[in-house]
C-alpha cells in the first residue's frame, strides 16, 4: 500500500483511493466485491478478469472484481477505446450464471439499471440509459458497460461486466475529440463525490438485481429500465454491423433487443447495435 501511495502521490492523485480495504469496511454483499483485485493502473480491468475468469483459477469466485484507479486501454465496445484517467470509478465483475448465453443483453441492461440506482442512492442525481450500455446525465454520457463471455451452445461458462464512471474527473481532462460528448458526476454536481461509497453501493445494487435476474424477475427490471431509458420514443439510426437502420424506437423485449418501428412500419428487432 505504501508503494501504491508513492506511485499516486507522485501523479499528483492522493485523495479517496479505491483500496480493497476501504471498499469492504462496511460493504453488505455476501459475494460480490468480497474479493477485490486492486492496481494503481492497468490496461483494462477487463483483460485482467478474463484471464482470471477463464480457467477459473483458485480463489476466484462469483462476484470477484478487479477495480484500478486509472486504465491505459479501457475497453468500450466494439473495441473502441474508453478513456480512463484517475479520478473515475474502473472495475469488473467476474461471474458464473447458470444462465443460456441469450441472457447476456438483459445482464447489461440490468447493470444499466444498478448503475442509475447507485448514482441516484449517492448522489441524488437522475441519470439515463441509452440501449444498450451507454449512462447519461444532460444528453453527455458519464458511465458506460462492456460485457464479455465465454459460452458453449447453451450455457455460459463465465461473464465479466466492467463498468466505467467518470467521477471525480475535470472536464479538462477530456481529449478535445470527446470533451463535448462526455460528462463526470463532479462537473454536473459541482463537488467531489465520496468514490468508495459510490463503489460500495454500486456493488450492493448489483448483488441485489443480480439475484433477482437469477431468479428470473428480468421483467421487473426491465420495468426500471424503461422508466430511465434515454431511447424509447425517439427517432434514431442505428448502426448494425456496418449497416445504418432508422425509425422510431418503441420497446425493448423480454429479451433486452430493442424494437424499431422503421419508416415503412416494418417491426424491427436488434440484438446488438449501436445508436448514432
Amino acid at each position: 500500500t505504501k508503494e501504491i501511495l508513492k506511485y499516486l502521490k507522485e501523479q499528483e492523485y492522493v485523495s479517496d483511493l479505491l483500496l480493497p480495504q476501504e471498499i469492504k469496511n462496511g460493504l453488505s454483499t455476501v459475494y460480490i466485491g468480497q474479493k477485490i483485485f486492486y492496481f494503481p493502473e492497468l490496461e483494462s480491468t477487463n483483460i485482467i478478469a478474463k484471464v482470471k475468469a477463464s480457467p477459473r483459477v483458485e480463489g476466484i469466485n462469483e462476484g470477484t472484481i478487479i477495480i484500478a484507479e486509472r486504465q491505459s486501454a479501457g475497453k468500450g465496445r466494439l473495441g473502441r477505446r474508453w478513456f480512463s484517467p484517475l479520478g473515475g470509478i474502473w472495475l469488473s465483475i467476474i461471474l458464473y450464471p447458470q444462465l443460456s448465453p441469450s441472457y447476456i443483453p438483459r445482464i447489461t441492461l440490468m447493470t444499466a439499471v444498478v448503475i442509475v440506482k447507485a448514482m441516484e442512492r449517492c448522489a441524488q442525481i437522475k441519470a439515463q440509459i441509452k440501449w444498450p450500455n451507454d449512462i447519461l446525465i444532460n444528453e453527455k454520457k458519464v458511465g458506460g458497460i462492456l460485457t464479455e463471455m465465454s459460452a458453449e451452445l447453451d450455457m455460459i461458462n463465465w461473464v465479466v461486466v466492467g463498468i466505467g464512471i467518470n467521477v471525480n474527473v475535470a472536464h479538462r481532462e477530456f481529449p478535445e475529440d470527446i470533451e463535448e460528448k462526455m460528462i463526470s458526476l463532479q462537473e454536473f454536481l459541482g463537488k467531489e463525490i465520496p468514490r468508495v461509497r459510490l463503489a460500495q453501493i454500486l456493488l450492493e445494487e448489483f448483488e441485489k438485481y443480480y439475484e433477482r435476474l437469477k431468479r428470473r424477475e428480468f421483467s421487473s427490471i426491465l420495468k426500471e429500465w424503461k422508466l430511465s431509458s434515454h431511447t424509447l420514443g425517439k427517432k434514431i439510426k442505428i448502426n448494425i454491423g456496418g449497416k445504418v437502420v432508422s425509425g422510431e424506437a418503441i420497446n425493448v423485449n423480454e429479451e433486452g433487443a430493442l424494437i424499431l418501428k422503421k419508416e415503412n412500419g416494418e417491426l424491427e428487432k436488434i440484438i446488438s447495435g449501436t445508436i448514432i
